[in-house]
């Protein structure tokens, strides 16, 4: 018997929405590999603004949008974003605002700290996430180095690091590489692996 589709709600980073073209990819890359992907605006961008909102009110929408696509999951669901949306996700899931929980959760240029801001760490929160973690990130990435990145998942079990060589917070190159196929390969096999650990 076939094995359900894995559900990815994924969520959009903070200065574009979910018609973005690199979300677009992403989404469609998902899709090619077995996922039903879902994705959403946040209000602030439904809503033609361009300063994000309060995390209350992402982190609800978050929810929002999770409760609803578990109603059609017929299979595991994974949560998780680009930059921001990453972000998001990982602070509703160490407070486990998710039903169900999610199987793991993937993001796409965690924002540890904002640029030229070490001191101003995001990550407080991380040890309460008790589900698997991808954190898929580039070297030249302003909003965490990898040796910062490199110490964080050292110290969170259920993490796991891809470093992408030259990528920037999207995780492209200066020469264009075409290195998200193979990113989205490894998200991929990750899943497969976290729902066999489950």
């Amino acid at each position: 018997m076939p094995t359900a589709a894995p559900t990815l709600v994924l969520a959009h980073g903070a200065g574009a929405g979910r018609h973005h073209p690199w979300m677009r990819h992403v989404e469609a890359g998902f899709e090619a590999r077995g996922f039903r992907v879902v994705t959403f605006d946040f209000p602030y961008v439904a809503e033609g603004r361009k300063i994000p909102d309060k995390a209350p009110v992402l982190e609800a929408a978050f929810i929002d949008v999770w409760t609803r696509a578990a109603e059609e999951a017929t299979g595991p669901m994974f949560a998780g974003g680009k930059s921001m949306g990453g972000r998001i996700a990982s602070m509703v899931a160490a407070r486990q605002g998710f039903a169900p929980t999610p199987a793991g959760l993937i993001f796409f240029g965690y924002p540890l700290h904002p640029p030229g801001k070490p001191a101003q760490r995001r990550d407080a929160h991380l040890p309460g996430v008790t589900v698997p973690m991808l954190f898929l990130h580039g070297t030249r990435d302003p909003f965490g180095r990898p040796d910062e990145m490199t110490e964080l998942v050292a110290d969170l079990p259920l993490a796991e690091l891809l470093l992408v060589d030259r990528g920037d917070h999207s995780l492209a190159t200066r020469r264009g590489t075409p290195l998200l196929e193979a990113i989205l390969d490894r998200a991929a096999a990750w899943t497969q692996g976290s729902i066999a650990r489950s």
